[in-house]
Order: structure tokens, then sequence, then C-alpha cells
């Protein structure tokens, strides 16, 4: 599929009508494609929704040359103003934040980030990468954090890549993470030594890759979500500790 890169818009969901586009992307990829569900879940409609939609902030990437739904990309972001109203942020359900929220740094909270099959491996990942540097330098964000996920619940199944994750990129303590305990999966399945680190680096996500590239450091343990068949690592980027020259190629795109 041919992309015309001069028909697309980045921006911030204007109200619910644009929610409701961003959510029918979400229906498509995590429900749909990758078998995912939740309790606000609307399959009558084809609406991936839950409780903290309305307190995120949502990043949407439109195709205006493209018939039905144009929303072909979105990202779900929270400032810790927004998960006080919410009560608390999206991650804390499967993460203890506490060495976060008791730090000095001012947090972002990123989730939900999925783009349409058609515009995978082209230059939307991109887009949406130049609207969040944007979002962090007006909001003076020092840290960003989400989680990311392996597809499956078994655990065995992505032994090499989460090993990989936690003997090369464990979070400093300062901001370390942790999973809770009610579905804690240990990462460090395969010792060090006896890890193939290319094969493992093969099997990770892209979208992990991407942040690592950049970077980004992991919590410790991975979550078993069984409702959304995922296996969850919580990554972390501190905006200091990023690769400037990555970080740097995204903020300028995001200026022009």
């Amino acid at each position: 599929m041919v992309i015309d890169d001069t028909q697309l818009e980045l921006r911030l969901a204007r109200g619910e009508a644009d929610l409701r586009l961003a959510q029918a992307l979400r229906y498509e990829v995590f429900i749909r494609e990758l078998g995912g569900d939740g309790d606000l879940v609307d399959h009558a409609n084809g609406l991936e929704a839950d409780r903290f939609d309305p307190f995120f902030d949502h990043l949407m990437l439109l195709d205006r040359s493209r018939q039905g739904n144009q929303c072909v990309g979105v990202y779900r972001l929270m400032r810790e103003d927004q998960a006080a109203a919410a009560g608390q942020f999206y991650c804390d359900d499967e993460y203890d934040l506490t060495v976060l929220k008791q730090g000095p740094l001012k947090l972002l909270e990123l989730g939900r980030s999925c783009v349409h099959a058609d515009y995978r491996g082209g230059t939307a990942m991109l887009h949406l990468w130049n609207g969040l540097a944007a979002y962090v330098e007006d909001h003076g964000i020092d840290l960003m954090f989400g989680v990311a996920s392996f597809h499956g619940i078994e655990a065995n199944d992505f032994a090499a890549p989460l090993s990989l994750l936690h003997h090369r990129y464990l979070a400093p303590a300062d901001i370390r993470v942790r999973a809770r305990e009610d579905n804690f999966q240990r990462m460090d399945l395969i010792a060090e030594a006896e890890l193939d680190r290319v094969a493992a680096a093969r099997a990770m996500p892209s979208l992990i890759k991407g942040y690592l590239k950049m970077g980004g450091f992991v919590g410790e343990g991975a979550y078993i979500d069984r409702p959304f068949n995922t296996t969850d690592i919580c990554l972390l980027m501190d905006v200091k500790r990023v690769s400037q020259k990555q970080f740097g190629l995204y903020a300028k795109g995001a200026r022009r």
C-alpha cells in the first residue's frame, strides 16, 4: 500500500467523536487482531475502551485520504495532574510506581500505542514519535513510562527476549518499578551466559526495540495480563538519559 504523507494529519483528539475513532482503531488492533478483551470493550460498536480514556490526551494520526475510519495511529498520554483526576495511573494496576511518584521527575504515562496494519513499516510511527517529542517539550516532561506487550501469556514463549531485557536493560534503582505480585513473572528465564543475544533481539517486538534504541529501560519483572492476552513489561525513558541523537531526530521533526 502506497501512503501519501501529505494526507496525514497529527493532532490531539478534540472531543468524543475523535475519541471514538481512536477506540475503533484500538478495537481493530487489540481485540480483532490480537485477541484481547476488557470490561468496557464495546463489541457491538467495535470500540476498545476503558475507564481511563476520559482522563488521557489522545494523540491521533489521521489519513485524510482514507475511506471509513481515518485514524490510523494513536497514543494515549497521561500527565500527573490527569492521573490525580483519574485516581491513579493506568500502570498502577500492574506495577508498583512508588519509586517514580516519590522522585523529583515530572512524569508522563504512555499507553495504547498502535498503528493500523496497512501503515506499519512506513512513516506512521515516526509521525507519532514527532508528536510525542513535541508534547514532552511542551509539558516539560522528565520521564516517560508505560507498559508494552508480548502477545500471549506463556512467558516461556518469550524466554529469550525477556531474559535479554532483564540482563541488559534493567532500569537504574532510582526509577526501577516492580511488577505487582498477583501476576508477577520473573524475566531472567535464561542465564546471560547461555543467551543468544542476536536471536533474542530479533524476537523482540518492534515497539520495544524502538524504545531501547533511544536509551529506554525496563522495570523488574513482567506482568501477565490475562484479559488482554499479553505479557507486559514496563518501559521507562528518562528524557535526560535518552540518546539525544535519537530523540533529537524526533524533536526536530516535531517542529517542522
